[in-house]
């Protein structure tokens, strides 16, 4: 794969893409599991907040955008796309990350995003969140 094509191709198709995903990573929104306070704290909100903006910004005829909460749960976005063939297609991702833990390279840290040899580092950056 030519990365500096592909790099082109996604920054003409999703502007600002890169600095949208430095944004994300820089959100510390734990699971659950690793912040108890996780309403309290407002991090996944703040993530669910900026990736459904996100999405909504794009020109894509037909699309709905959908923030949905249960109370006690973590909040979901929905994006229904409909399309020309028959059938459904569902993808899922996730806006929680795993705490800090040790063990990064020295210059890396999970919430401070670096692009080092044209790859982001952080937490949440890389995954399917």
């Amino acid at each position: 794969m030519d990365f500096s094509r592909a790099s082109a191709f996604l920054e003409q198709q999703f502007p600002g893409i890169v600095e949208r995903l430095q944004a994300y990573v820089r959100i510390p929104a734990k699971s659950p599991l690793f912040d108890p306070e996780w309403e309290k704290n407002g991090h996944i909100e703040a993530a669910i907040t900026l990736i459904a903006d996100w999405c909504r910004t794009q020109p894509i005829p037909g699309m709905r955008v959908e923030v949905r909460r249960l109370a006690g749960l973590t909040p979901i976005i929905l994006i229904d796309i409909p399309g020309e063939l028959p059938g459904t297609a569902l993808l899922y991702g996730h806006c929680d990350k795993q705490p800090e833990f040790t063990g990064w390279l020295p210059g890396l840290g999970p919430w401070e995003p670096v692009i080092r040899d044209g790859k982001l580092y952080g937490r949440g950056g890389a995954d399917d969140g």
